[in-house]
């Protein structure tokens, strides 16, 4: 398999011998290499002679360490310390080469000698020796690890200590209830990370949202304390004015799961959004519907009638998002990687990832015409309330309500709305691998609209893709209560039994730490990764309106070959419900024949397609209404998440992460810059200097902190320094983690060498 087969370490030494291309090579430290350890984290199996296989297809380049199993993750420990980029993140959690063990989709071993391969699954026997694992990650990873020099026995006891320690059978045995031992409490102090974040927990927090939105017909229940109605809806809720405890009660049993309407947020023309169950009676459901839509009229200043949007007839099924991802999955991840337009992009169309994707803007863009063209409140209806309204609801209101497009905004809705709302983390992440059918990647989905919007619409943003992708990466990370439970209230009997299991005497509490203090992965150096540079905020949008930002208007999109993927039943924009996205030739010959008609004016969606349409007409307003553009052209595949890994897709001083660490020293200068003309308070120039000279001691008196960019101008006299090194896989990951096989070259490698793609 490889070129170069190393040779035998000796008992000697602990590190692996030099290679005859490498004699001249500096002597390695000899040190003991030992896994860092979290409180509560315990070594359950190791191996020694190990060789991480670095996916460039020469043995040389391979890393040598140890491969240690803990009750936490997956740990590589190598000899050879791999030179830190300047600009590479560090989580406190995990090392360079760690893989926490929920974020492990399948172990395959190998003994070629044999030629055999076996999947491995908890309580199995391995019959055969394996000579190399294989570790398929739900991160999109996949790590290659060699046991040529290694001990038989060992081998094969620590592939088999993964497989048991990766599919847990209990929630018990995750991870998180042994860290959160040592009594989490979360951070004081403001720059000590305190928590900003609503958690929603208390009925103060949703008062606060009430008032936000202005929902005075609304009030905050608590006719669920201790999960007497409902088991998966919070403690404290939004429920219209009208409604009684009384009548709340009443109503729950006739709800899927006793989920009553649960408010999600006020227009400021009155109308709201509200997510329900089904109704289990269908000779009863009428009547109920008409109490409950009577309820939500008599909430709306002007008594309009309430708007019902069934989700599980207008969107992709759990198990349809779930399918596209995994052939998304197999291309991106496992699949070779040939970008060109005949058959990578394709390829890519083919998954229906991207068909998933526009299906839940486009549903999204029609409840925010129902919610801000025609001023009547929405009911997001769907069978059991916890997957597809969870997305819809959040996205509606992202476009709608500029809030939410902050970082503590954007934390605040998702814990709104996904973990309060009883979105099953624990199910849809198949963190306890009982059943496939339960998984769906409905959060990551959610992500990758978000994304959508931010790539269109990058001013209105307060965060970066690289925090999206950190977030989505946090599920696998079983410590956070974020990602660890199916309900609130799972959460709390858990807690509660682990709390009782504690010594008599002892406070034994159990407080998982929420993904939101960022302060238990990363540094506040680190942290500021998460703010985009392009962002305009409500403090400098007054300053930047003069310079042209609000006079933009969006001209029509250029169709370019290499962008695009297809066309089908579009209309000023806007693709049919049930449309989907043919192979990219087909709309280039359409183009060419002029076959494609307009848009009829009589159609049952021209309304909303009018409203669609006149808003793409005017100015650009980042803190104003947004809605995506759906052209197959608009819709791009989000390669920083999905392609970070793939070596032949990596960026070297190039690309869009080039081009944000520019962006971010400019962002930087011009604060800088604004910093100066305040405290120089209307002063042309400092005492002491020439005109115009800049003072040379101001950087060195403005603390860095104040800054919140990543990438730092430094003096202003000078040029910028230039990062060392950017990559796709930026900030993730050193090389080590880049092993796939690398295949004979990139359409640009093969394009410049005279070959044709």
């Amino acid at each position: 398999m490889f070129s170069i087969k190393p040779l035998k370490p000796t008992l000697k030494s602990c590190v692996p011998p030099l290679q005859p291309d490498m004699k001249k090579a500096p002597q390695l430290t000899i040190r003991k290499l030992e896994a860092k350890l979290l409180p509560g984290e315990i070594v359950v199996s190791e191996v020694n002679f190990v060789r991480k296989c670095m996916g460039t297809g020469c043995s040389q380049d391979d890393l040598w360490g140890k491969l240690i199993c803990t009750n936490f993750k997956v740990s590589f420990v190598s000899h050879e310390v791999l030179d830190r980029q300047v600009f590479q993140y560090r989580n406190r959690l995990l090392g360079d080469h760690d893989v926490p063990l929920a974020c492990v989709e399948q172990l395959v071993t190998v003994n070629e000698a044999k030629g055999k391969q076996k999947v491995l699954l908890s309580n199995r026997k391995l019959k055969f020796s394996p000579t190399e694992l294989v570790l398929y990650c739900k991160d999109l990873r996949v790590l290659r690890f060699r046991f040529d020099e290694a001990g038989p026995e060992s081998s094969r006891k620590v592939c088999l200590a993964i497989a048991h320690y990766a599919q847990p059978t209990d929630p018990r045995l995750l991870f998180g209830f042994e860290y959160v031992g040592k009594l989490y409490r979360p951070p004081a102090g403001e720059h000590g990370g305190r928590l900003q974040t609503p958690l929603f927990i208390c009925p103060s927090d949703w008062d606060r949202e009430v008032k936000r939105t202005g929902a005075t017909e609304w009030r905050v229940c608590s006719v669920n304390e201790g999960y007497a109605v409902s088991p998966s809806l919070p403690e404290h809720f939004v429920v219209p004015a009208s409604l009684a405890d009384q009548d709340l009660k009443q109503l729950s049993c006739s709800f899927v799961g006793q989920r009553l309407p649960l408010w999600c947020w006020n227009h400021l023309n009155g109308s709201a959004l509200v997510r329900t169950a089904g109704i289990r009676d269908v000779a009863e459901q009428r009547k109920l519907e008409q109490r409950v839509c009577n309820a939500i009229t008599k909430s709306h200043p002007k008594r309009s009638s309430a708007h019902k949007v069934h989700l599980d007839r207008s969107l992709p099924s759990i198990r349809d998002v779930r399918a596209s991802f995994v052939r998304l999955r197999q291309l991106c991840a496992i699949g070779p990687y040939q970008e060109s337009e005949d058959k990578w992009l394709s390829s890519v169309e083919s998954t229906g990832w991207l068909d998933n994707v526009r299906a839940f803007l486009q549903q999204s863009v029609e409840v925010v015409y129902m919610l801000e063209g025609k001023h009547v409140s929405v009911i997001l209806q769907e069978e059991e309330d916890r997957d597809l309204s969870c997305v819809i609801s959040c996205l509606v209101q992202l476009m709608l309500d500029p809030h939410f497009r902050s970082l503590v905004g954007f934390q605040s809705l998702v814990q709104k709305e996904w973990v309060m709302g009883g979105h099953r983390f624990l199910d849809r992440c198949n963190h306890l691998k009982r059943s496939e059918g339960e998984e769906s990647p409905m959060f990551l989905l959610f992500l990758d609209c978000v994304w959508q919007l931010m790539r269109q619409h990058p001013a209105a943003f307060e965060f970066t893709e690289i925090y999206l992708a950190v977030l989505c990466d946090s599920m696998w990370i079983p410590v956070f209560s974020t990602f660890l439970f199916n309900c609130p209230r799972q959460w709390a009997e858990y807690s509660q039994d682990f709390t009782q299991s504690g010594q008599q005497g002892e406070d034994r509490a159990v407080r998982f730490p929420p993904v939101w203090d960022w302060s238990q992965q990363f540094s506040l150096r680190d942290q500021t990764l998460f703010n985009s540079p392009m962002y305009v905020g409500k403090g400098v949008a007054a300053r930047v309106q003069n310079g042209g930002v609000r006079t933009f208007r969006r001209a029509k999109p250029k169709i370019y070959s290499s962008m695009v993927r297809g066309t089908a039943s579009m209309q000023n924009g806007v693709l049919g419900a049930h449309a989907t996205l043919p192979r990219r030739n087909s709309l280039v010959l359409r183009l060419l024949s002029g076959s494609e008609t307009p848009a009829q004016p009589d159609s049952p969606d021209s309304a909303s397609q009018c409203f669609v349409r006149d808003w793409l007409s005017r100015p650009a307003d980042p803190h104003g209404l947004l809605l995506p553009e759906l052209l197959p052209s608009h819709l791009q595949l989000w390669r920083f998440y999905f392609l970070r890994w793939v070596s032949e897709a990596r960026i070297a001083r190039g690309g869009p992460i080039t081009a944000l660490h520019r962006l971010s020293l400019l962002v930087d200068e011009i604060e800088t810059l604004q910093a100066r003309l305040r405290q120089y308070g209307g002063t042309s120039t400092p005492p002491g200097l020439p005109p115009g000279s800049p003072d040379p001691g101001l950087t060195h008196r403005m603390p860095s902190e104040q800054s919140k960019m990543y990438f730092k101008t430094g003096p202003l006299a000078g040029p910028p320094q230039q990062p060392e090194y950017l990559s796709s896989s930026f900030p993730f990951s050193p090389v080590g983690n880049l092993s796939r096989p690398s295949t004979l070259g990139t359409p640009l490698s093969k394009l410049l060498s005279g070959a044709g793609l």
